[in-house]
């Protein structure tokens, strides 16, 4: 118990705070605008569509470079390629924005933000909501950013994934961990009981996040319609929450000891996993899902990623540390079926100090998990006559350099 100090505490504060785009395609050569020029697919929203995590391509405790899959400029999304336009929103290379990458004839935009919530904050790092924020010096919401956007091109589809930091997720998880590390399986403390989660479940806060989504989707409209649009010339894909971690019976750590959590990097006891999947993911999706109903928008589609990346989750069976599964690193032959598509839950024993990793990419789908999102993304844009769906994976392999994906 030693190992587990302040430090880790102070880890796991980190955690909440941060949880709370290869190539993005080239900018036309003309002014284009709505209707006009290469149409495009903008992504708003969290770090479940910024790209967080999609340097890593699964986990190994041996060596990093063995899942380094786009290395240190993963998040650079700045015109020069040298830095990120907004410290930390981590928009990687690897995000699902970016559907032209199989097939061309459609070009990607990536406005998200992880940590960003439907309001705007502006703390140690700026985190811009779905809103018109504007504070005169280049810092604006993502409503602003797309309405911005959308006037100098032609959007087609905008995709959003919001909500989960509205109902406080990082901090959730971060109490979930604390939990799992500073109890024994003896007595087992448990984070679905404790006040500081089940309040963020409760009717009336559902109904409070509800209604700060449907605004979310409100603000998006009215970009658009800002910007030169009709309703009907464009879509919104609402995109939900995928599971991160199986339930109990799926784990291949037992909760004994220490080992889901120094080894892999998923400190939840089964009680709480179960929880996560049978009670928290499906409030926080059909939030989401009645939003889209709460908002009266008519040009919506649903993109259901909840059960996505089942049999590749965190610490579940079948897959494994790239040392477990002996292959030497993410291009070794069948590392896409073998390894995990969710990252790793950080704390600074395994983050931070002579370490590639950031706290913040904790629990995120990882390169691996946003290529599979991309191709599920392209095929509900559907040649340009979008559709919604359940995305599902679909057989084992790549296809065009992405996972094998299905939208049904």
């Amino acid at each position: 118990m030693s190992r587990l100090s302040s430090a880790c505490l102070a880890a796991l504060s980190l955690l909440a705070a941060a949880l709370v785009v290869v190539a993005p395609s080239a900018a036309p050569a003309a002014a284009d605008g709505p209707g006009v020029g290469t149409p495009y697919v903008v992504t708003v929203g969290d770090s479940y569509i910024s790209g967080e995590a999609g340097r890593w391509a699964g986990s190994s405790n041996a060596s990093s470079s063995r899942a380094d899959a786009l290395g240190p400029t993963a998040y650079y999304d700045n015109p020069s390629g040298t830095g990120e336009t907004i410290n930390r929103c981590h928009r990687s290379k690897s995000a699902e924005a970016y559907i032209g990458s199989i097939g061309g004839g459609v070009a990607g935009a990536n406005l998200a933000c992880s940590g960003a919530s439907t309001a705007t904050s502006n703390g140690s790092n700026f985190k811009p909501g779905l809103d018109f924020y504007d504070d005169g010096n280049g810092h604006v919401g993502q409503a602003k950013a797309l309405q911005q956007f959308a006037t100098s091109h032609n959007v087609k589809m905008v995709v959003v994934s919001i909500g989960g930091n509205d109902f406080n997720f990082a901090d959730v998880v971060a109490t979930c961990v604390a939990d799992f590390l500073y109890s024994p399986s003896w007595w087992k403390d448990y984070c679905h009981d404790d006040s500081s989660v089940t309040k963020n479940f409760t009717s009336s806060n559902v109904t409070s996040v509800r209604s700060k989504i449907a605004g979310g989707f409100q603000n998006l409209r009215t970009a658009m319609r800002n910007a030169g649009y009709a309703d009907s010339s464009w879509t919104l894909l609402v995109q939900t929450y995928p599971s991160p971690i199986p339930k109990a019976s799926g784990f291949r750590y037992s909760q004994s000891g220490y080992t889901r959590q120094s080894t892999g990097g998923c400190g939840f006891w089964d009680a709480d996993a179960n929880w996560a999947n049978d009670t928290a993911l499906p409030t926080i999706n059909n939030t989401v899902k009645s939003a889209i109903t709460q908002s009266g928008l008519t040009n919506t589609r649903t993109l259901d990623l909840a059960s996505a990346f089942n049999g590749r989750r965190l610490c579940e069976s079948g897959v494994g540390l790239y040392e477990e599964k002996g292959l030497a690193s993410w291009q070794s032959a069948g590392a896409v079926d073998k390894t995990e598509w969710i990252n790793q839950i950080r704390t600074v024993s395994t983050c931070c100090e002579n370490s590639p990793y950031y706290i913040q990419e904790s629990l995120h789908p990882n390169y691996w998990a946003q290529l599979a999102t991309r191709s599920c993304v392209r095929q509900a844009y559907n040649g340009g006559s979008p559709r919604g769906g359940t995305c599902r994976i679909s057989g084992t392999g790549m296809s065009g350099g992405e996972p094998r994906m299905s939208l049904q």
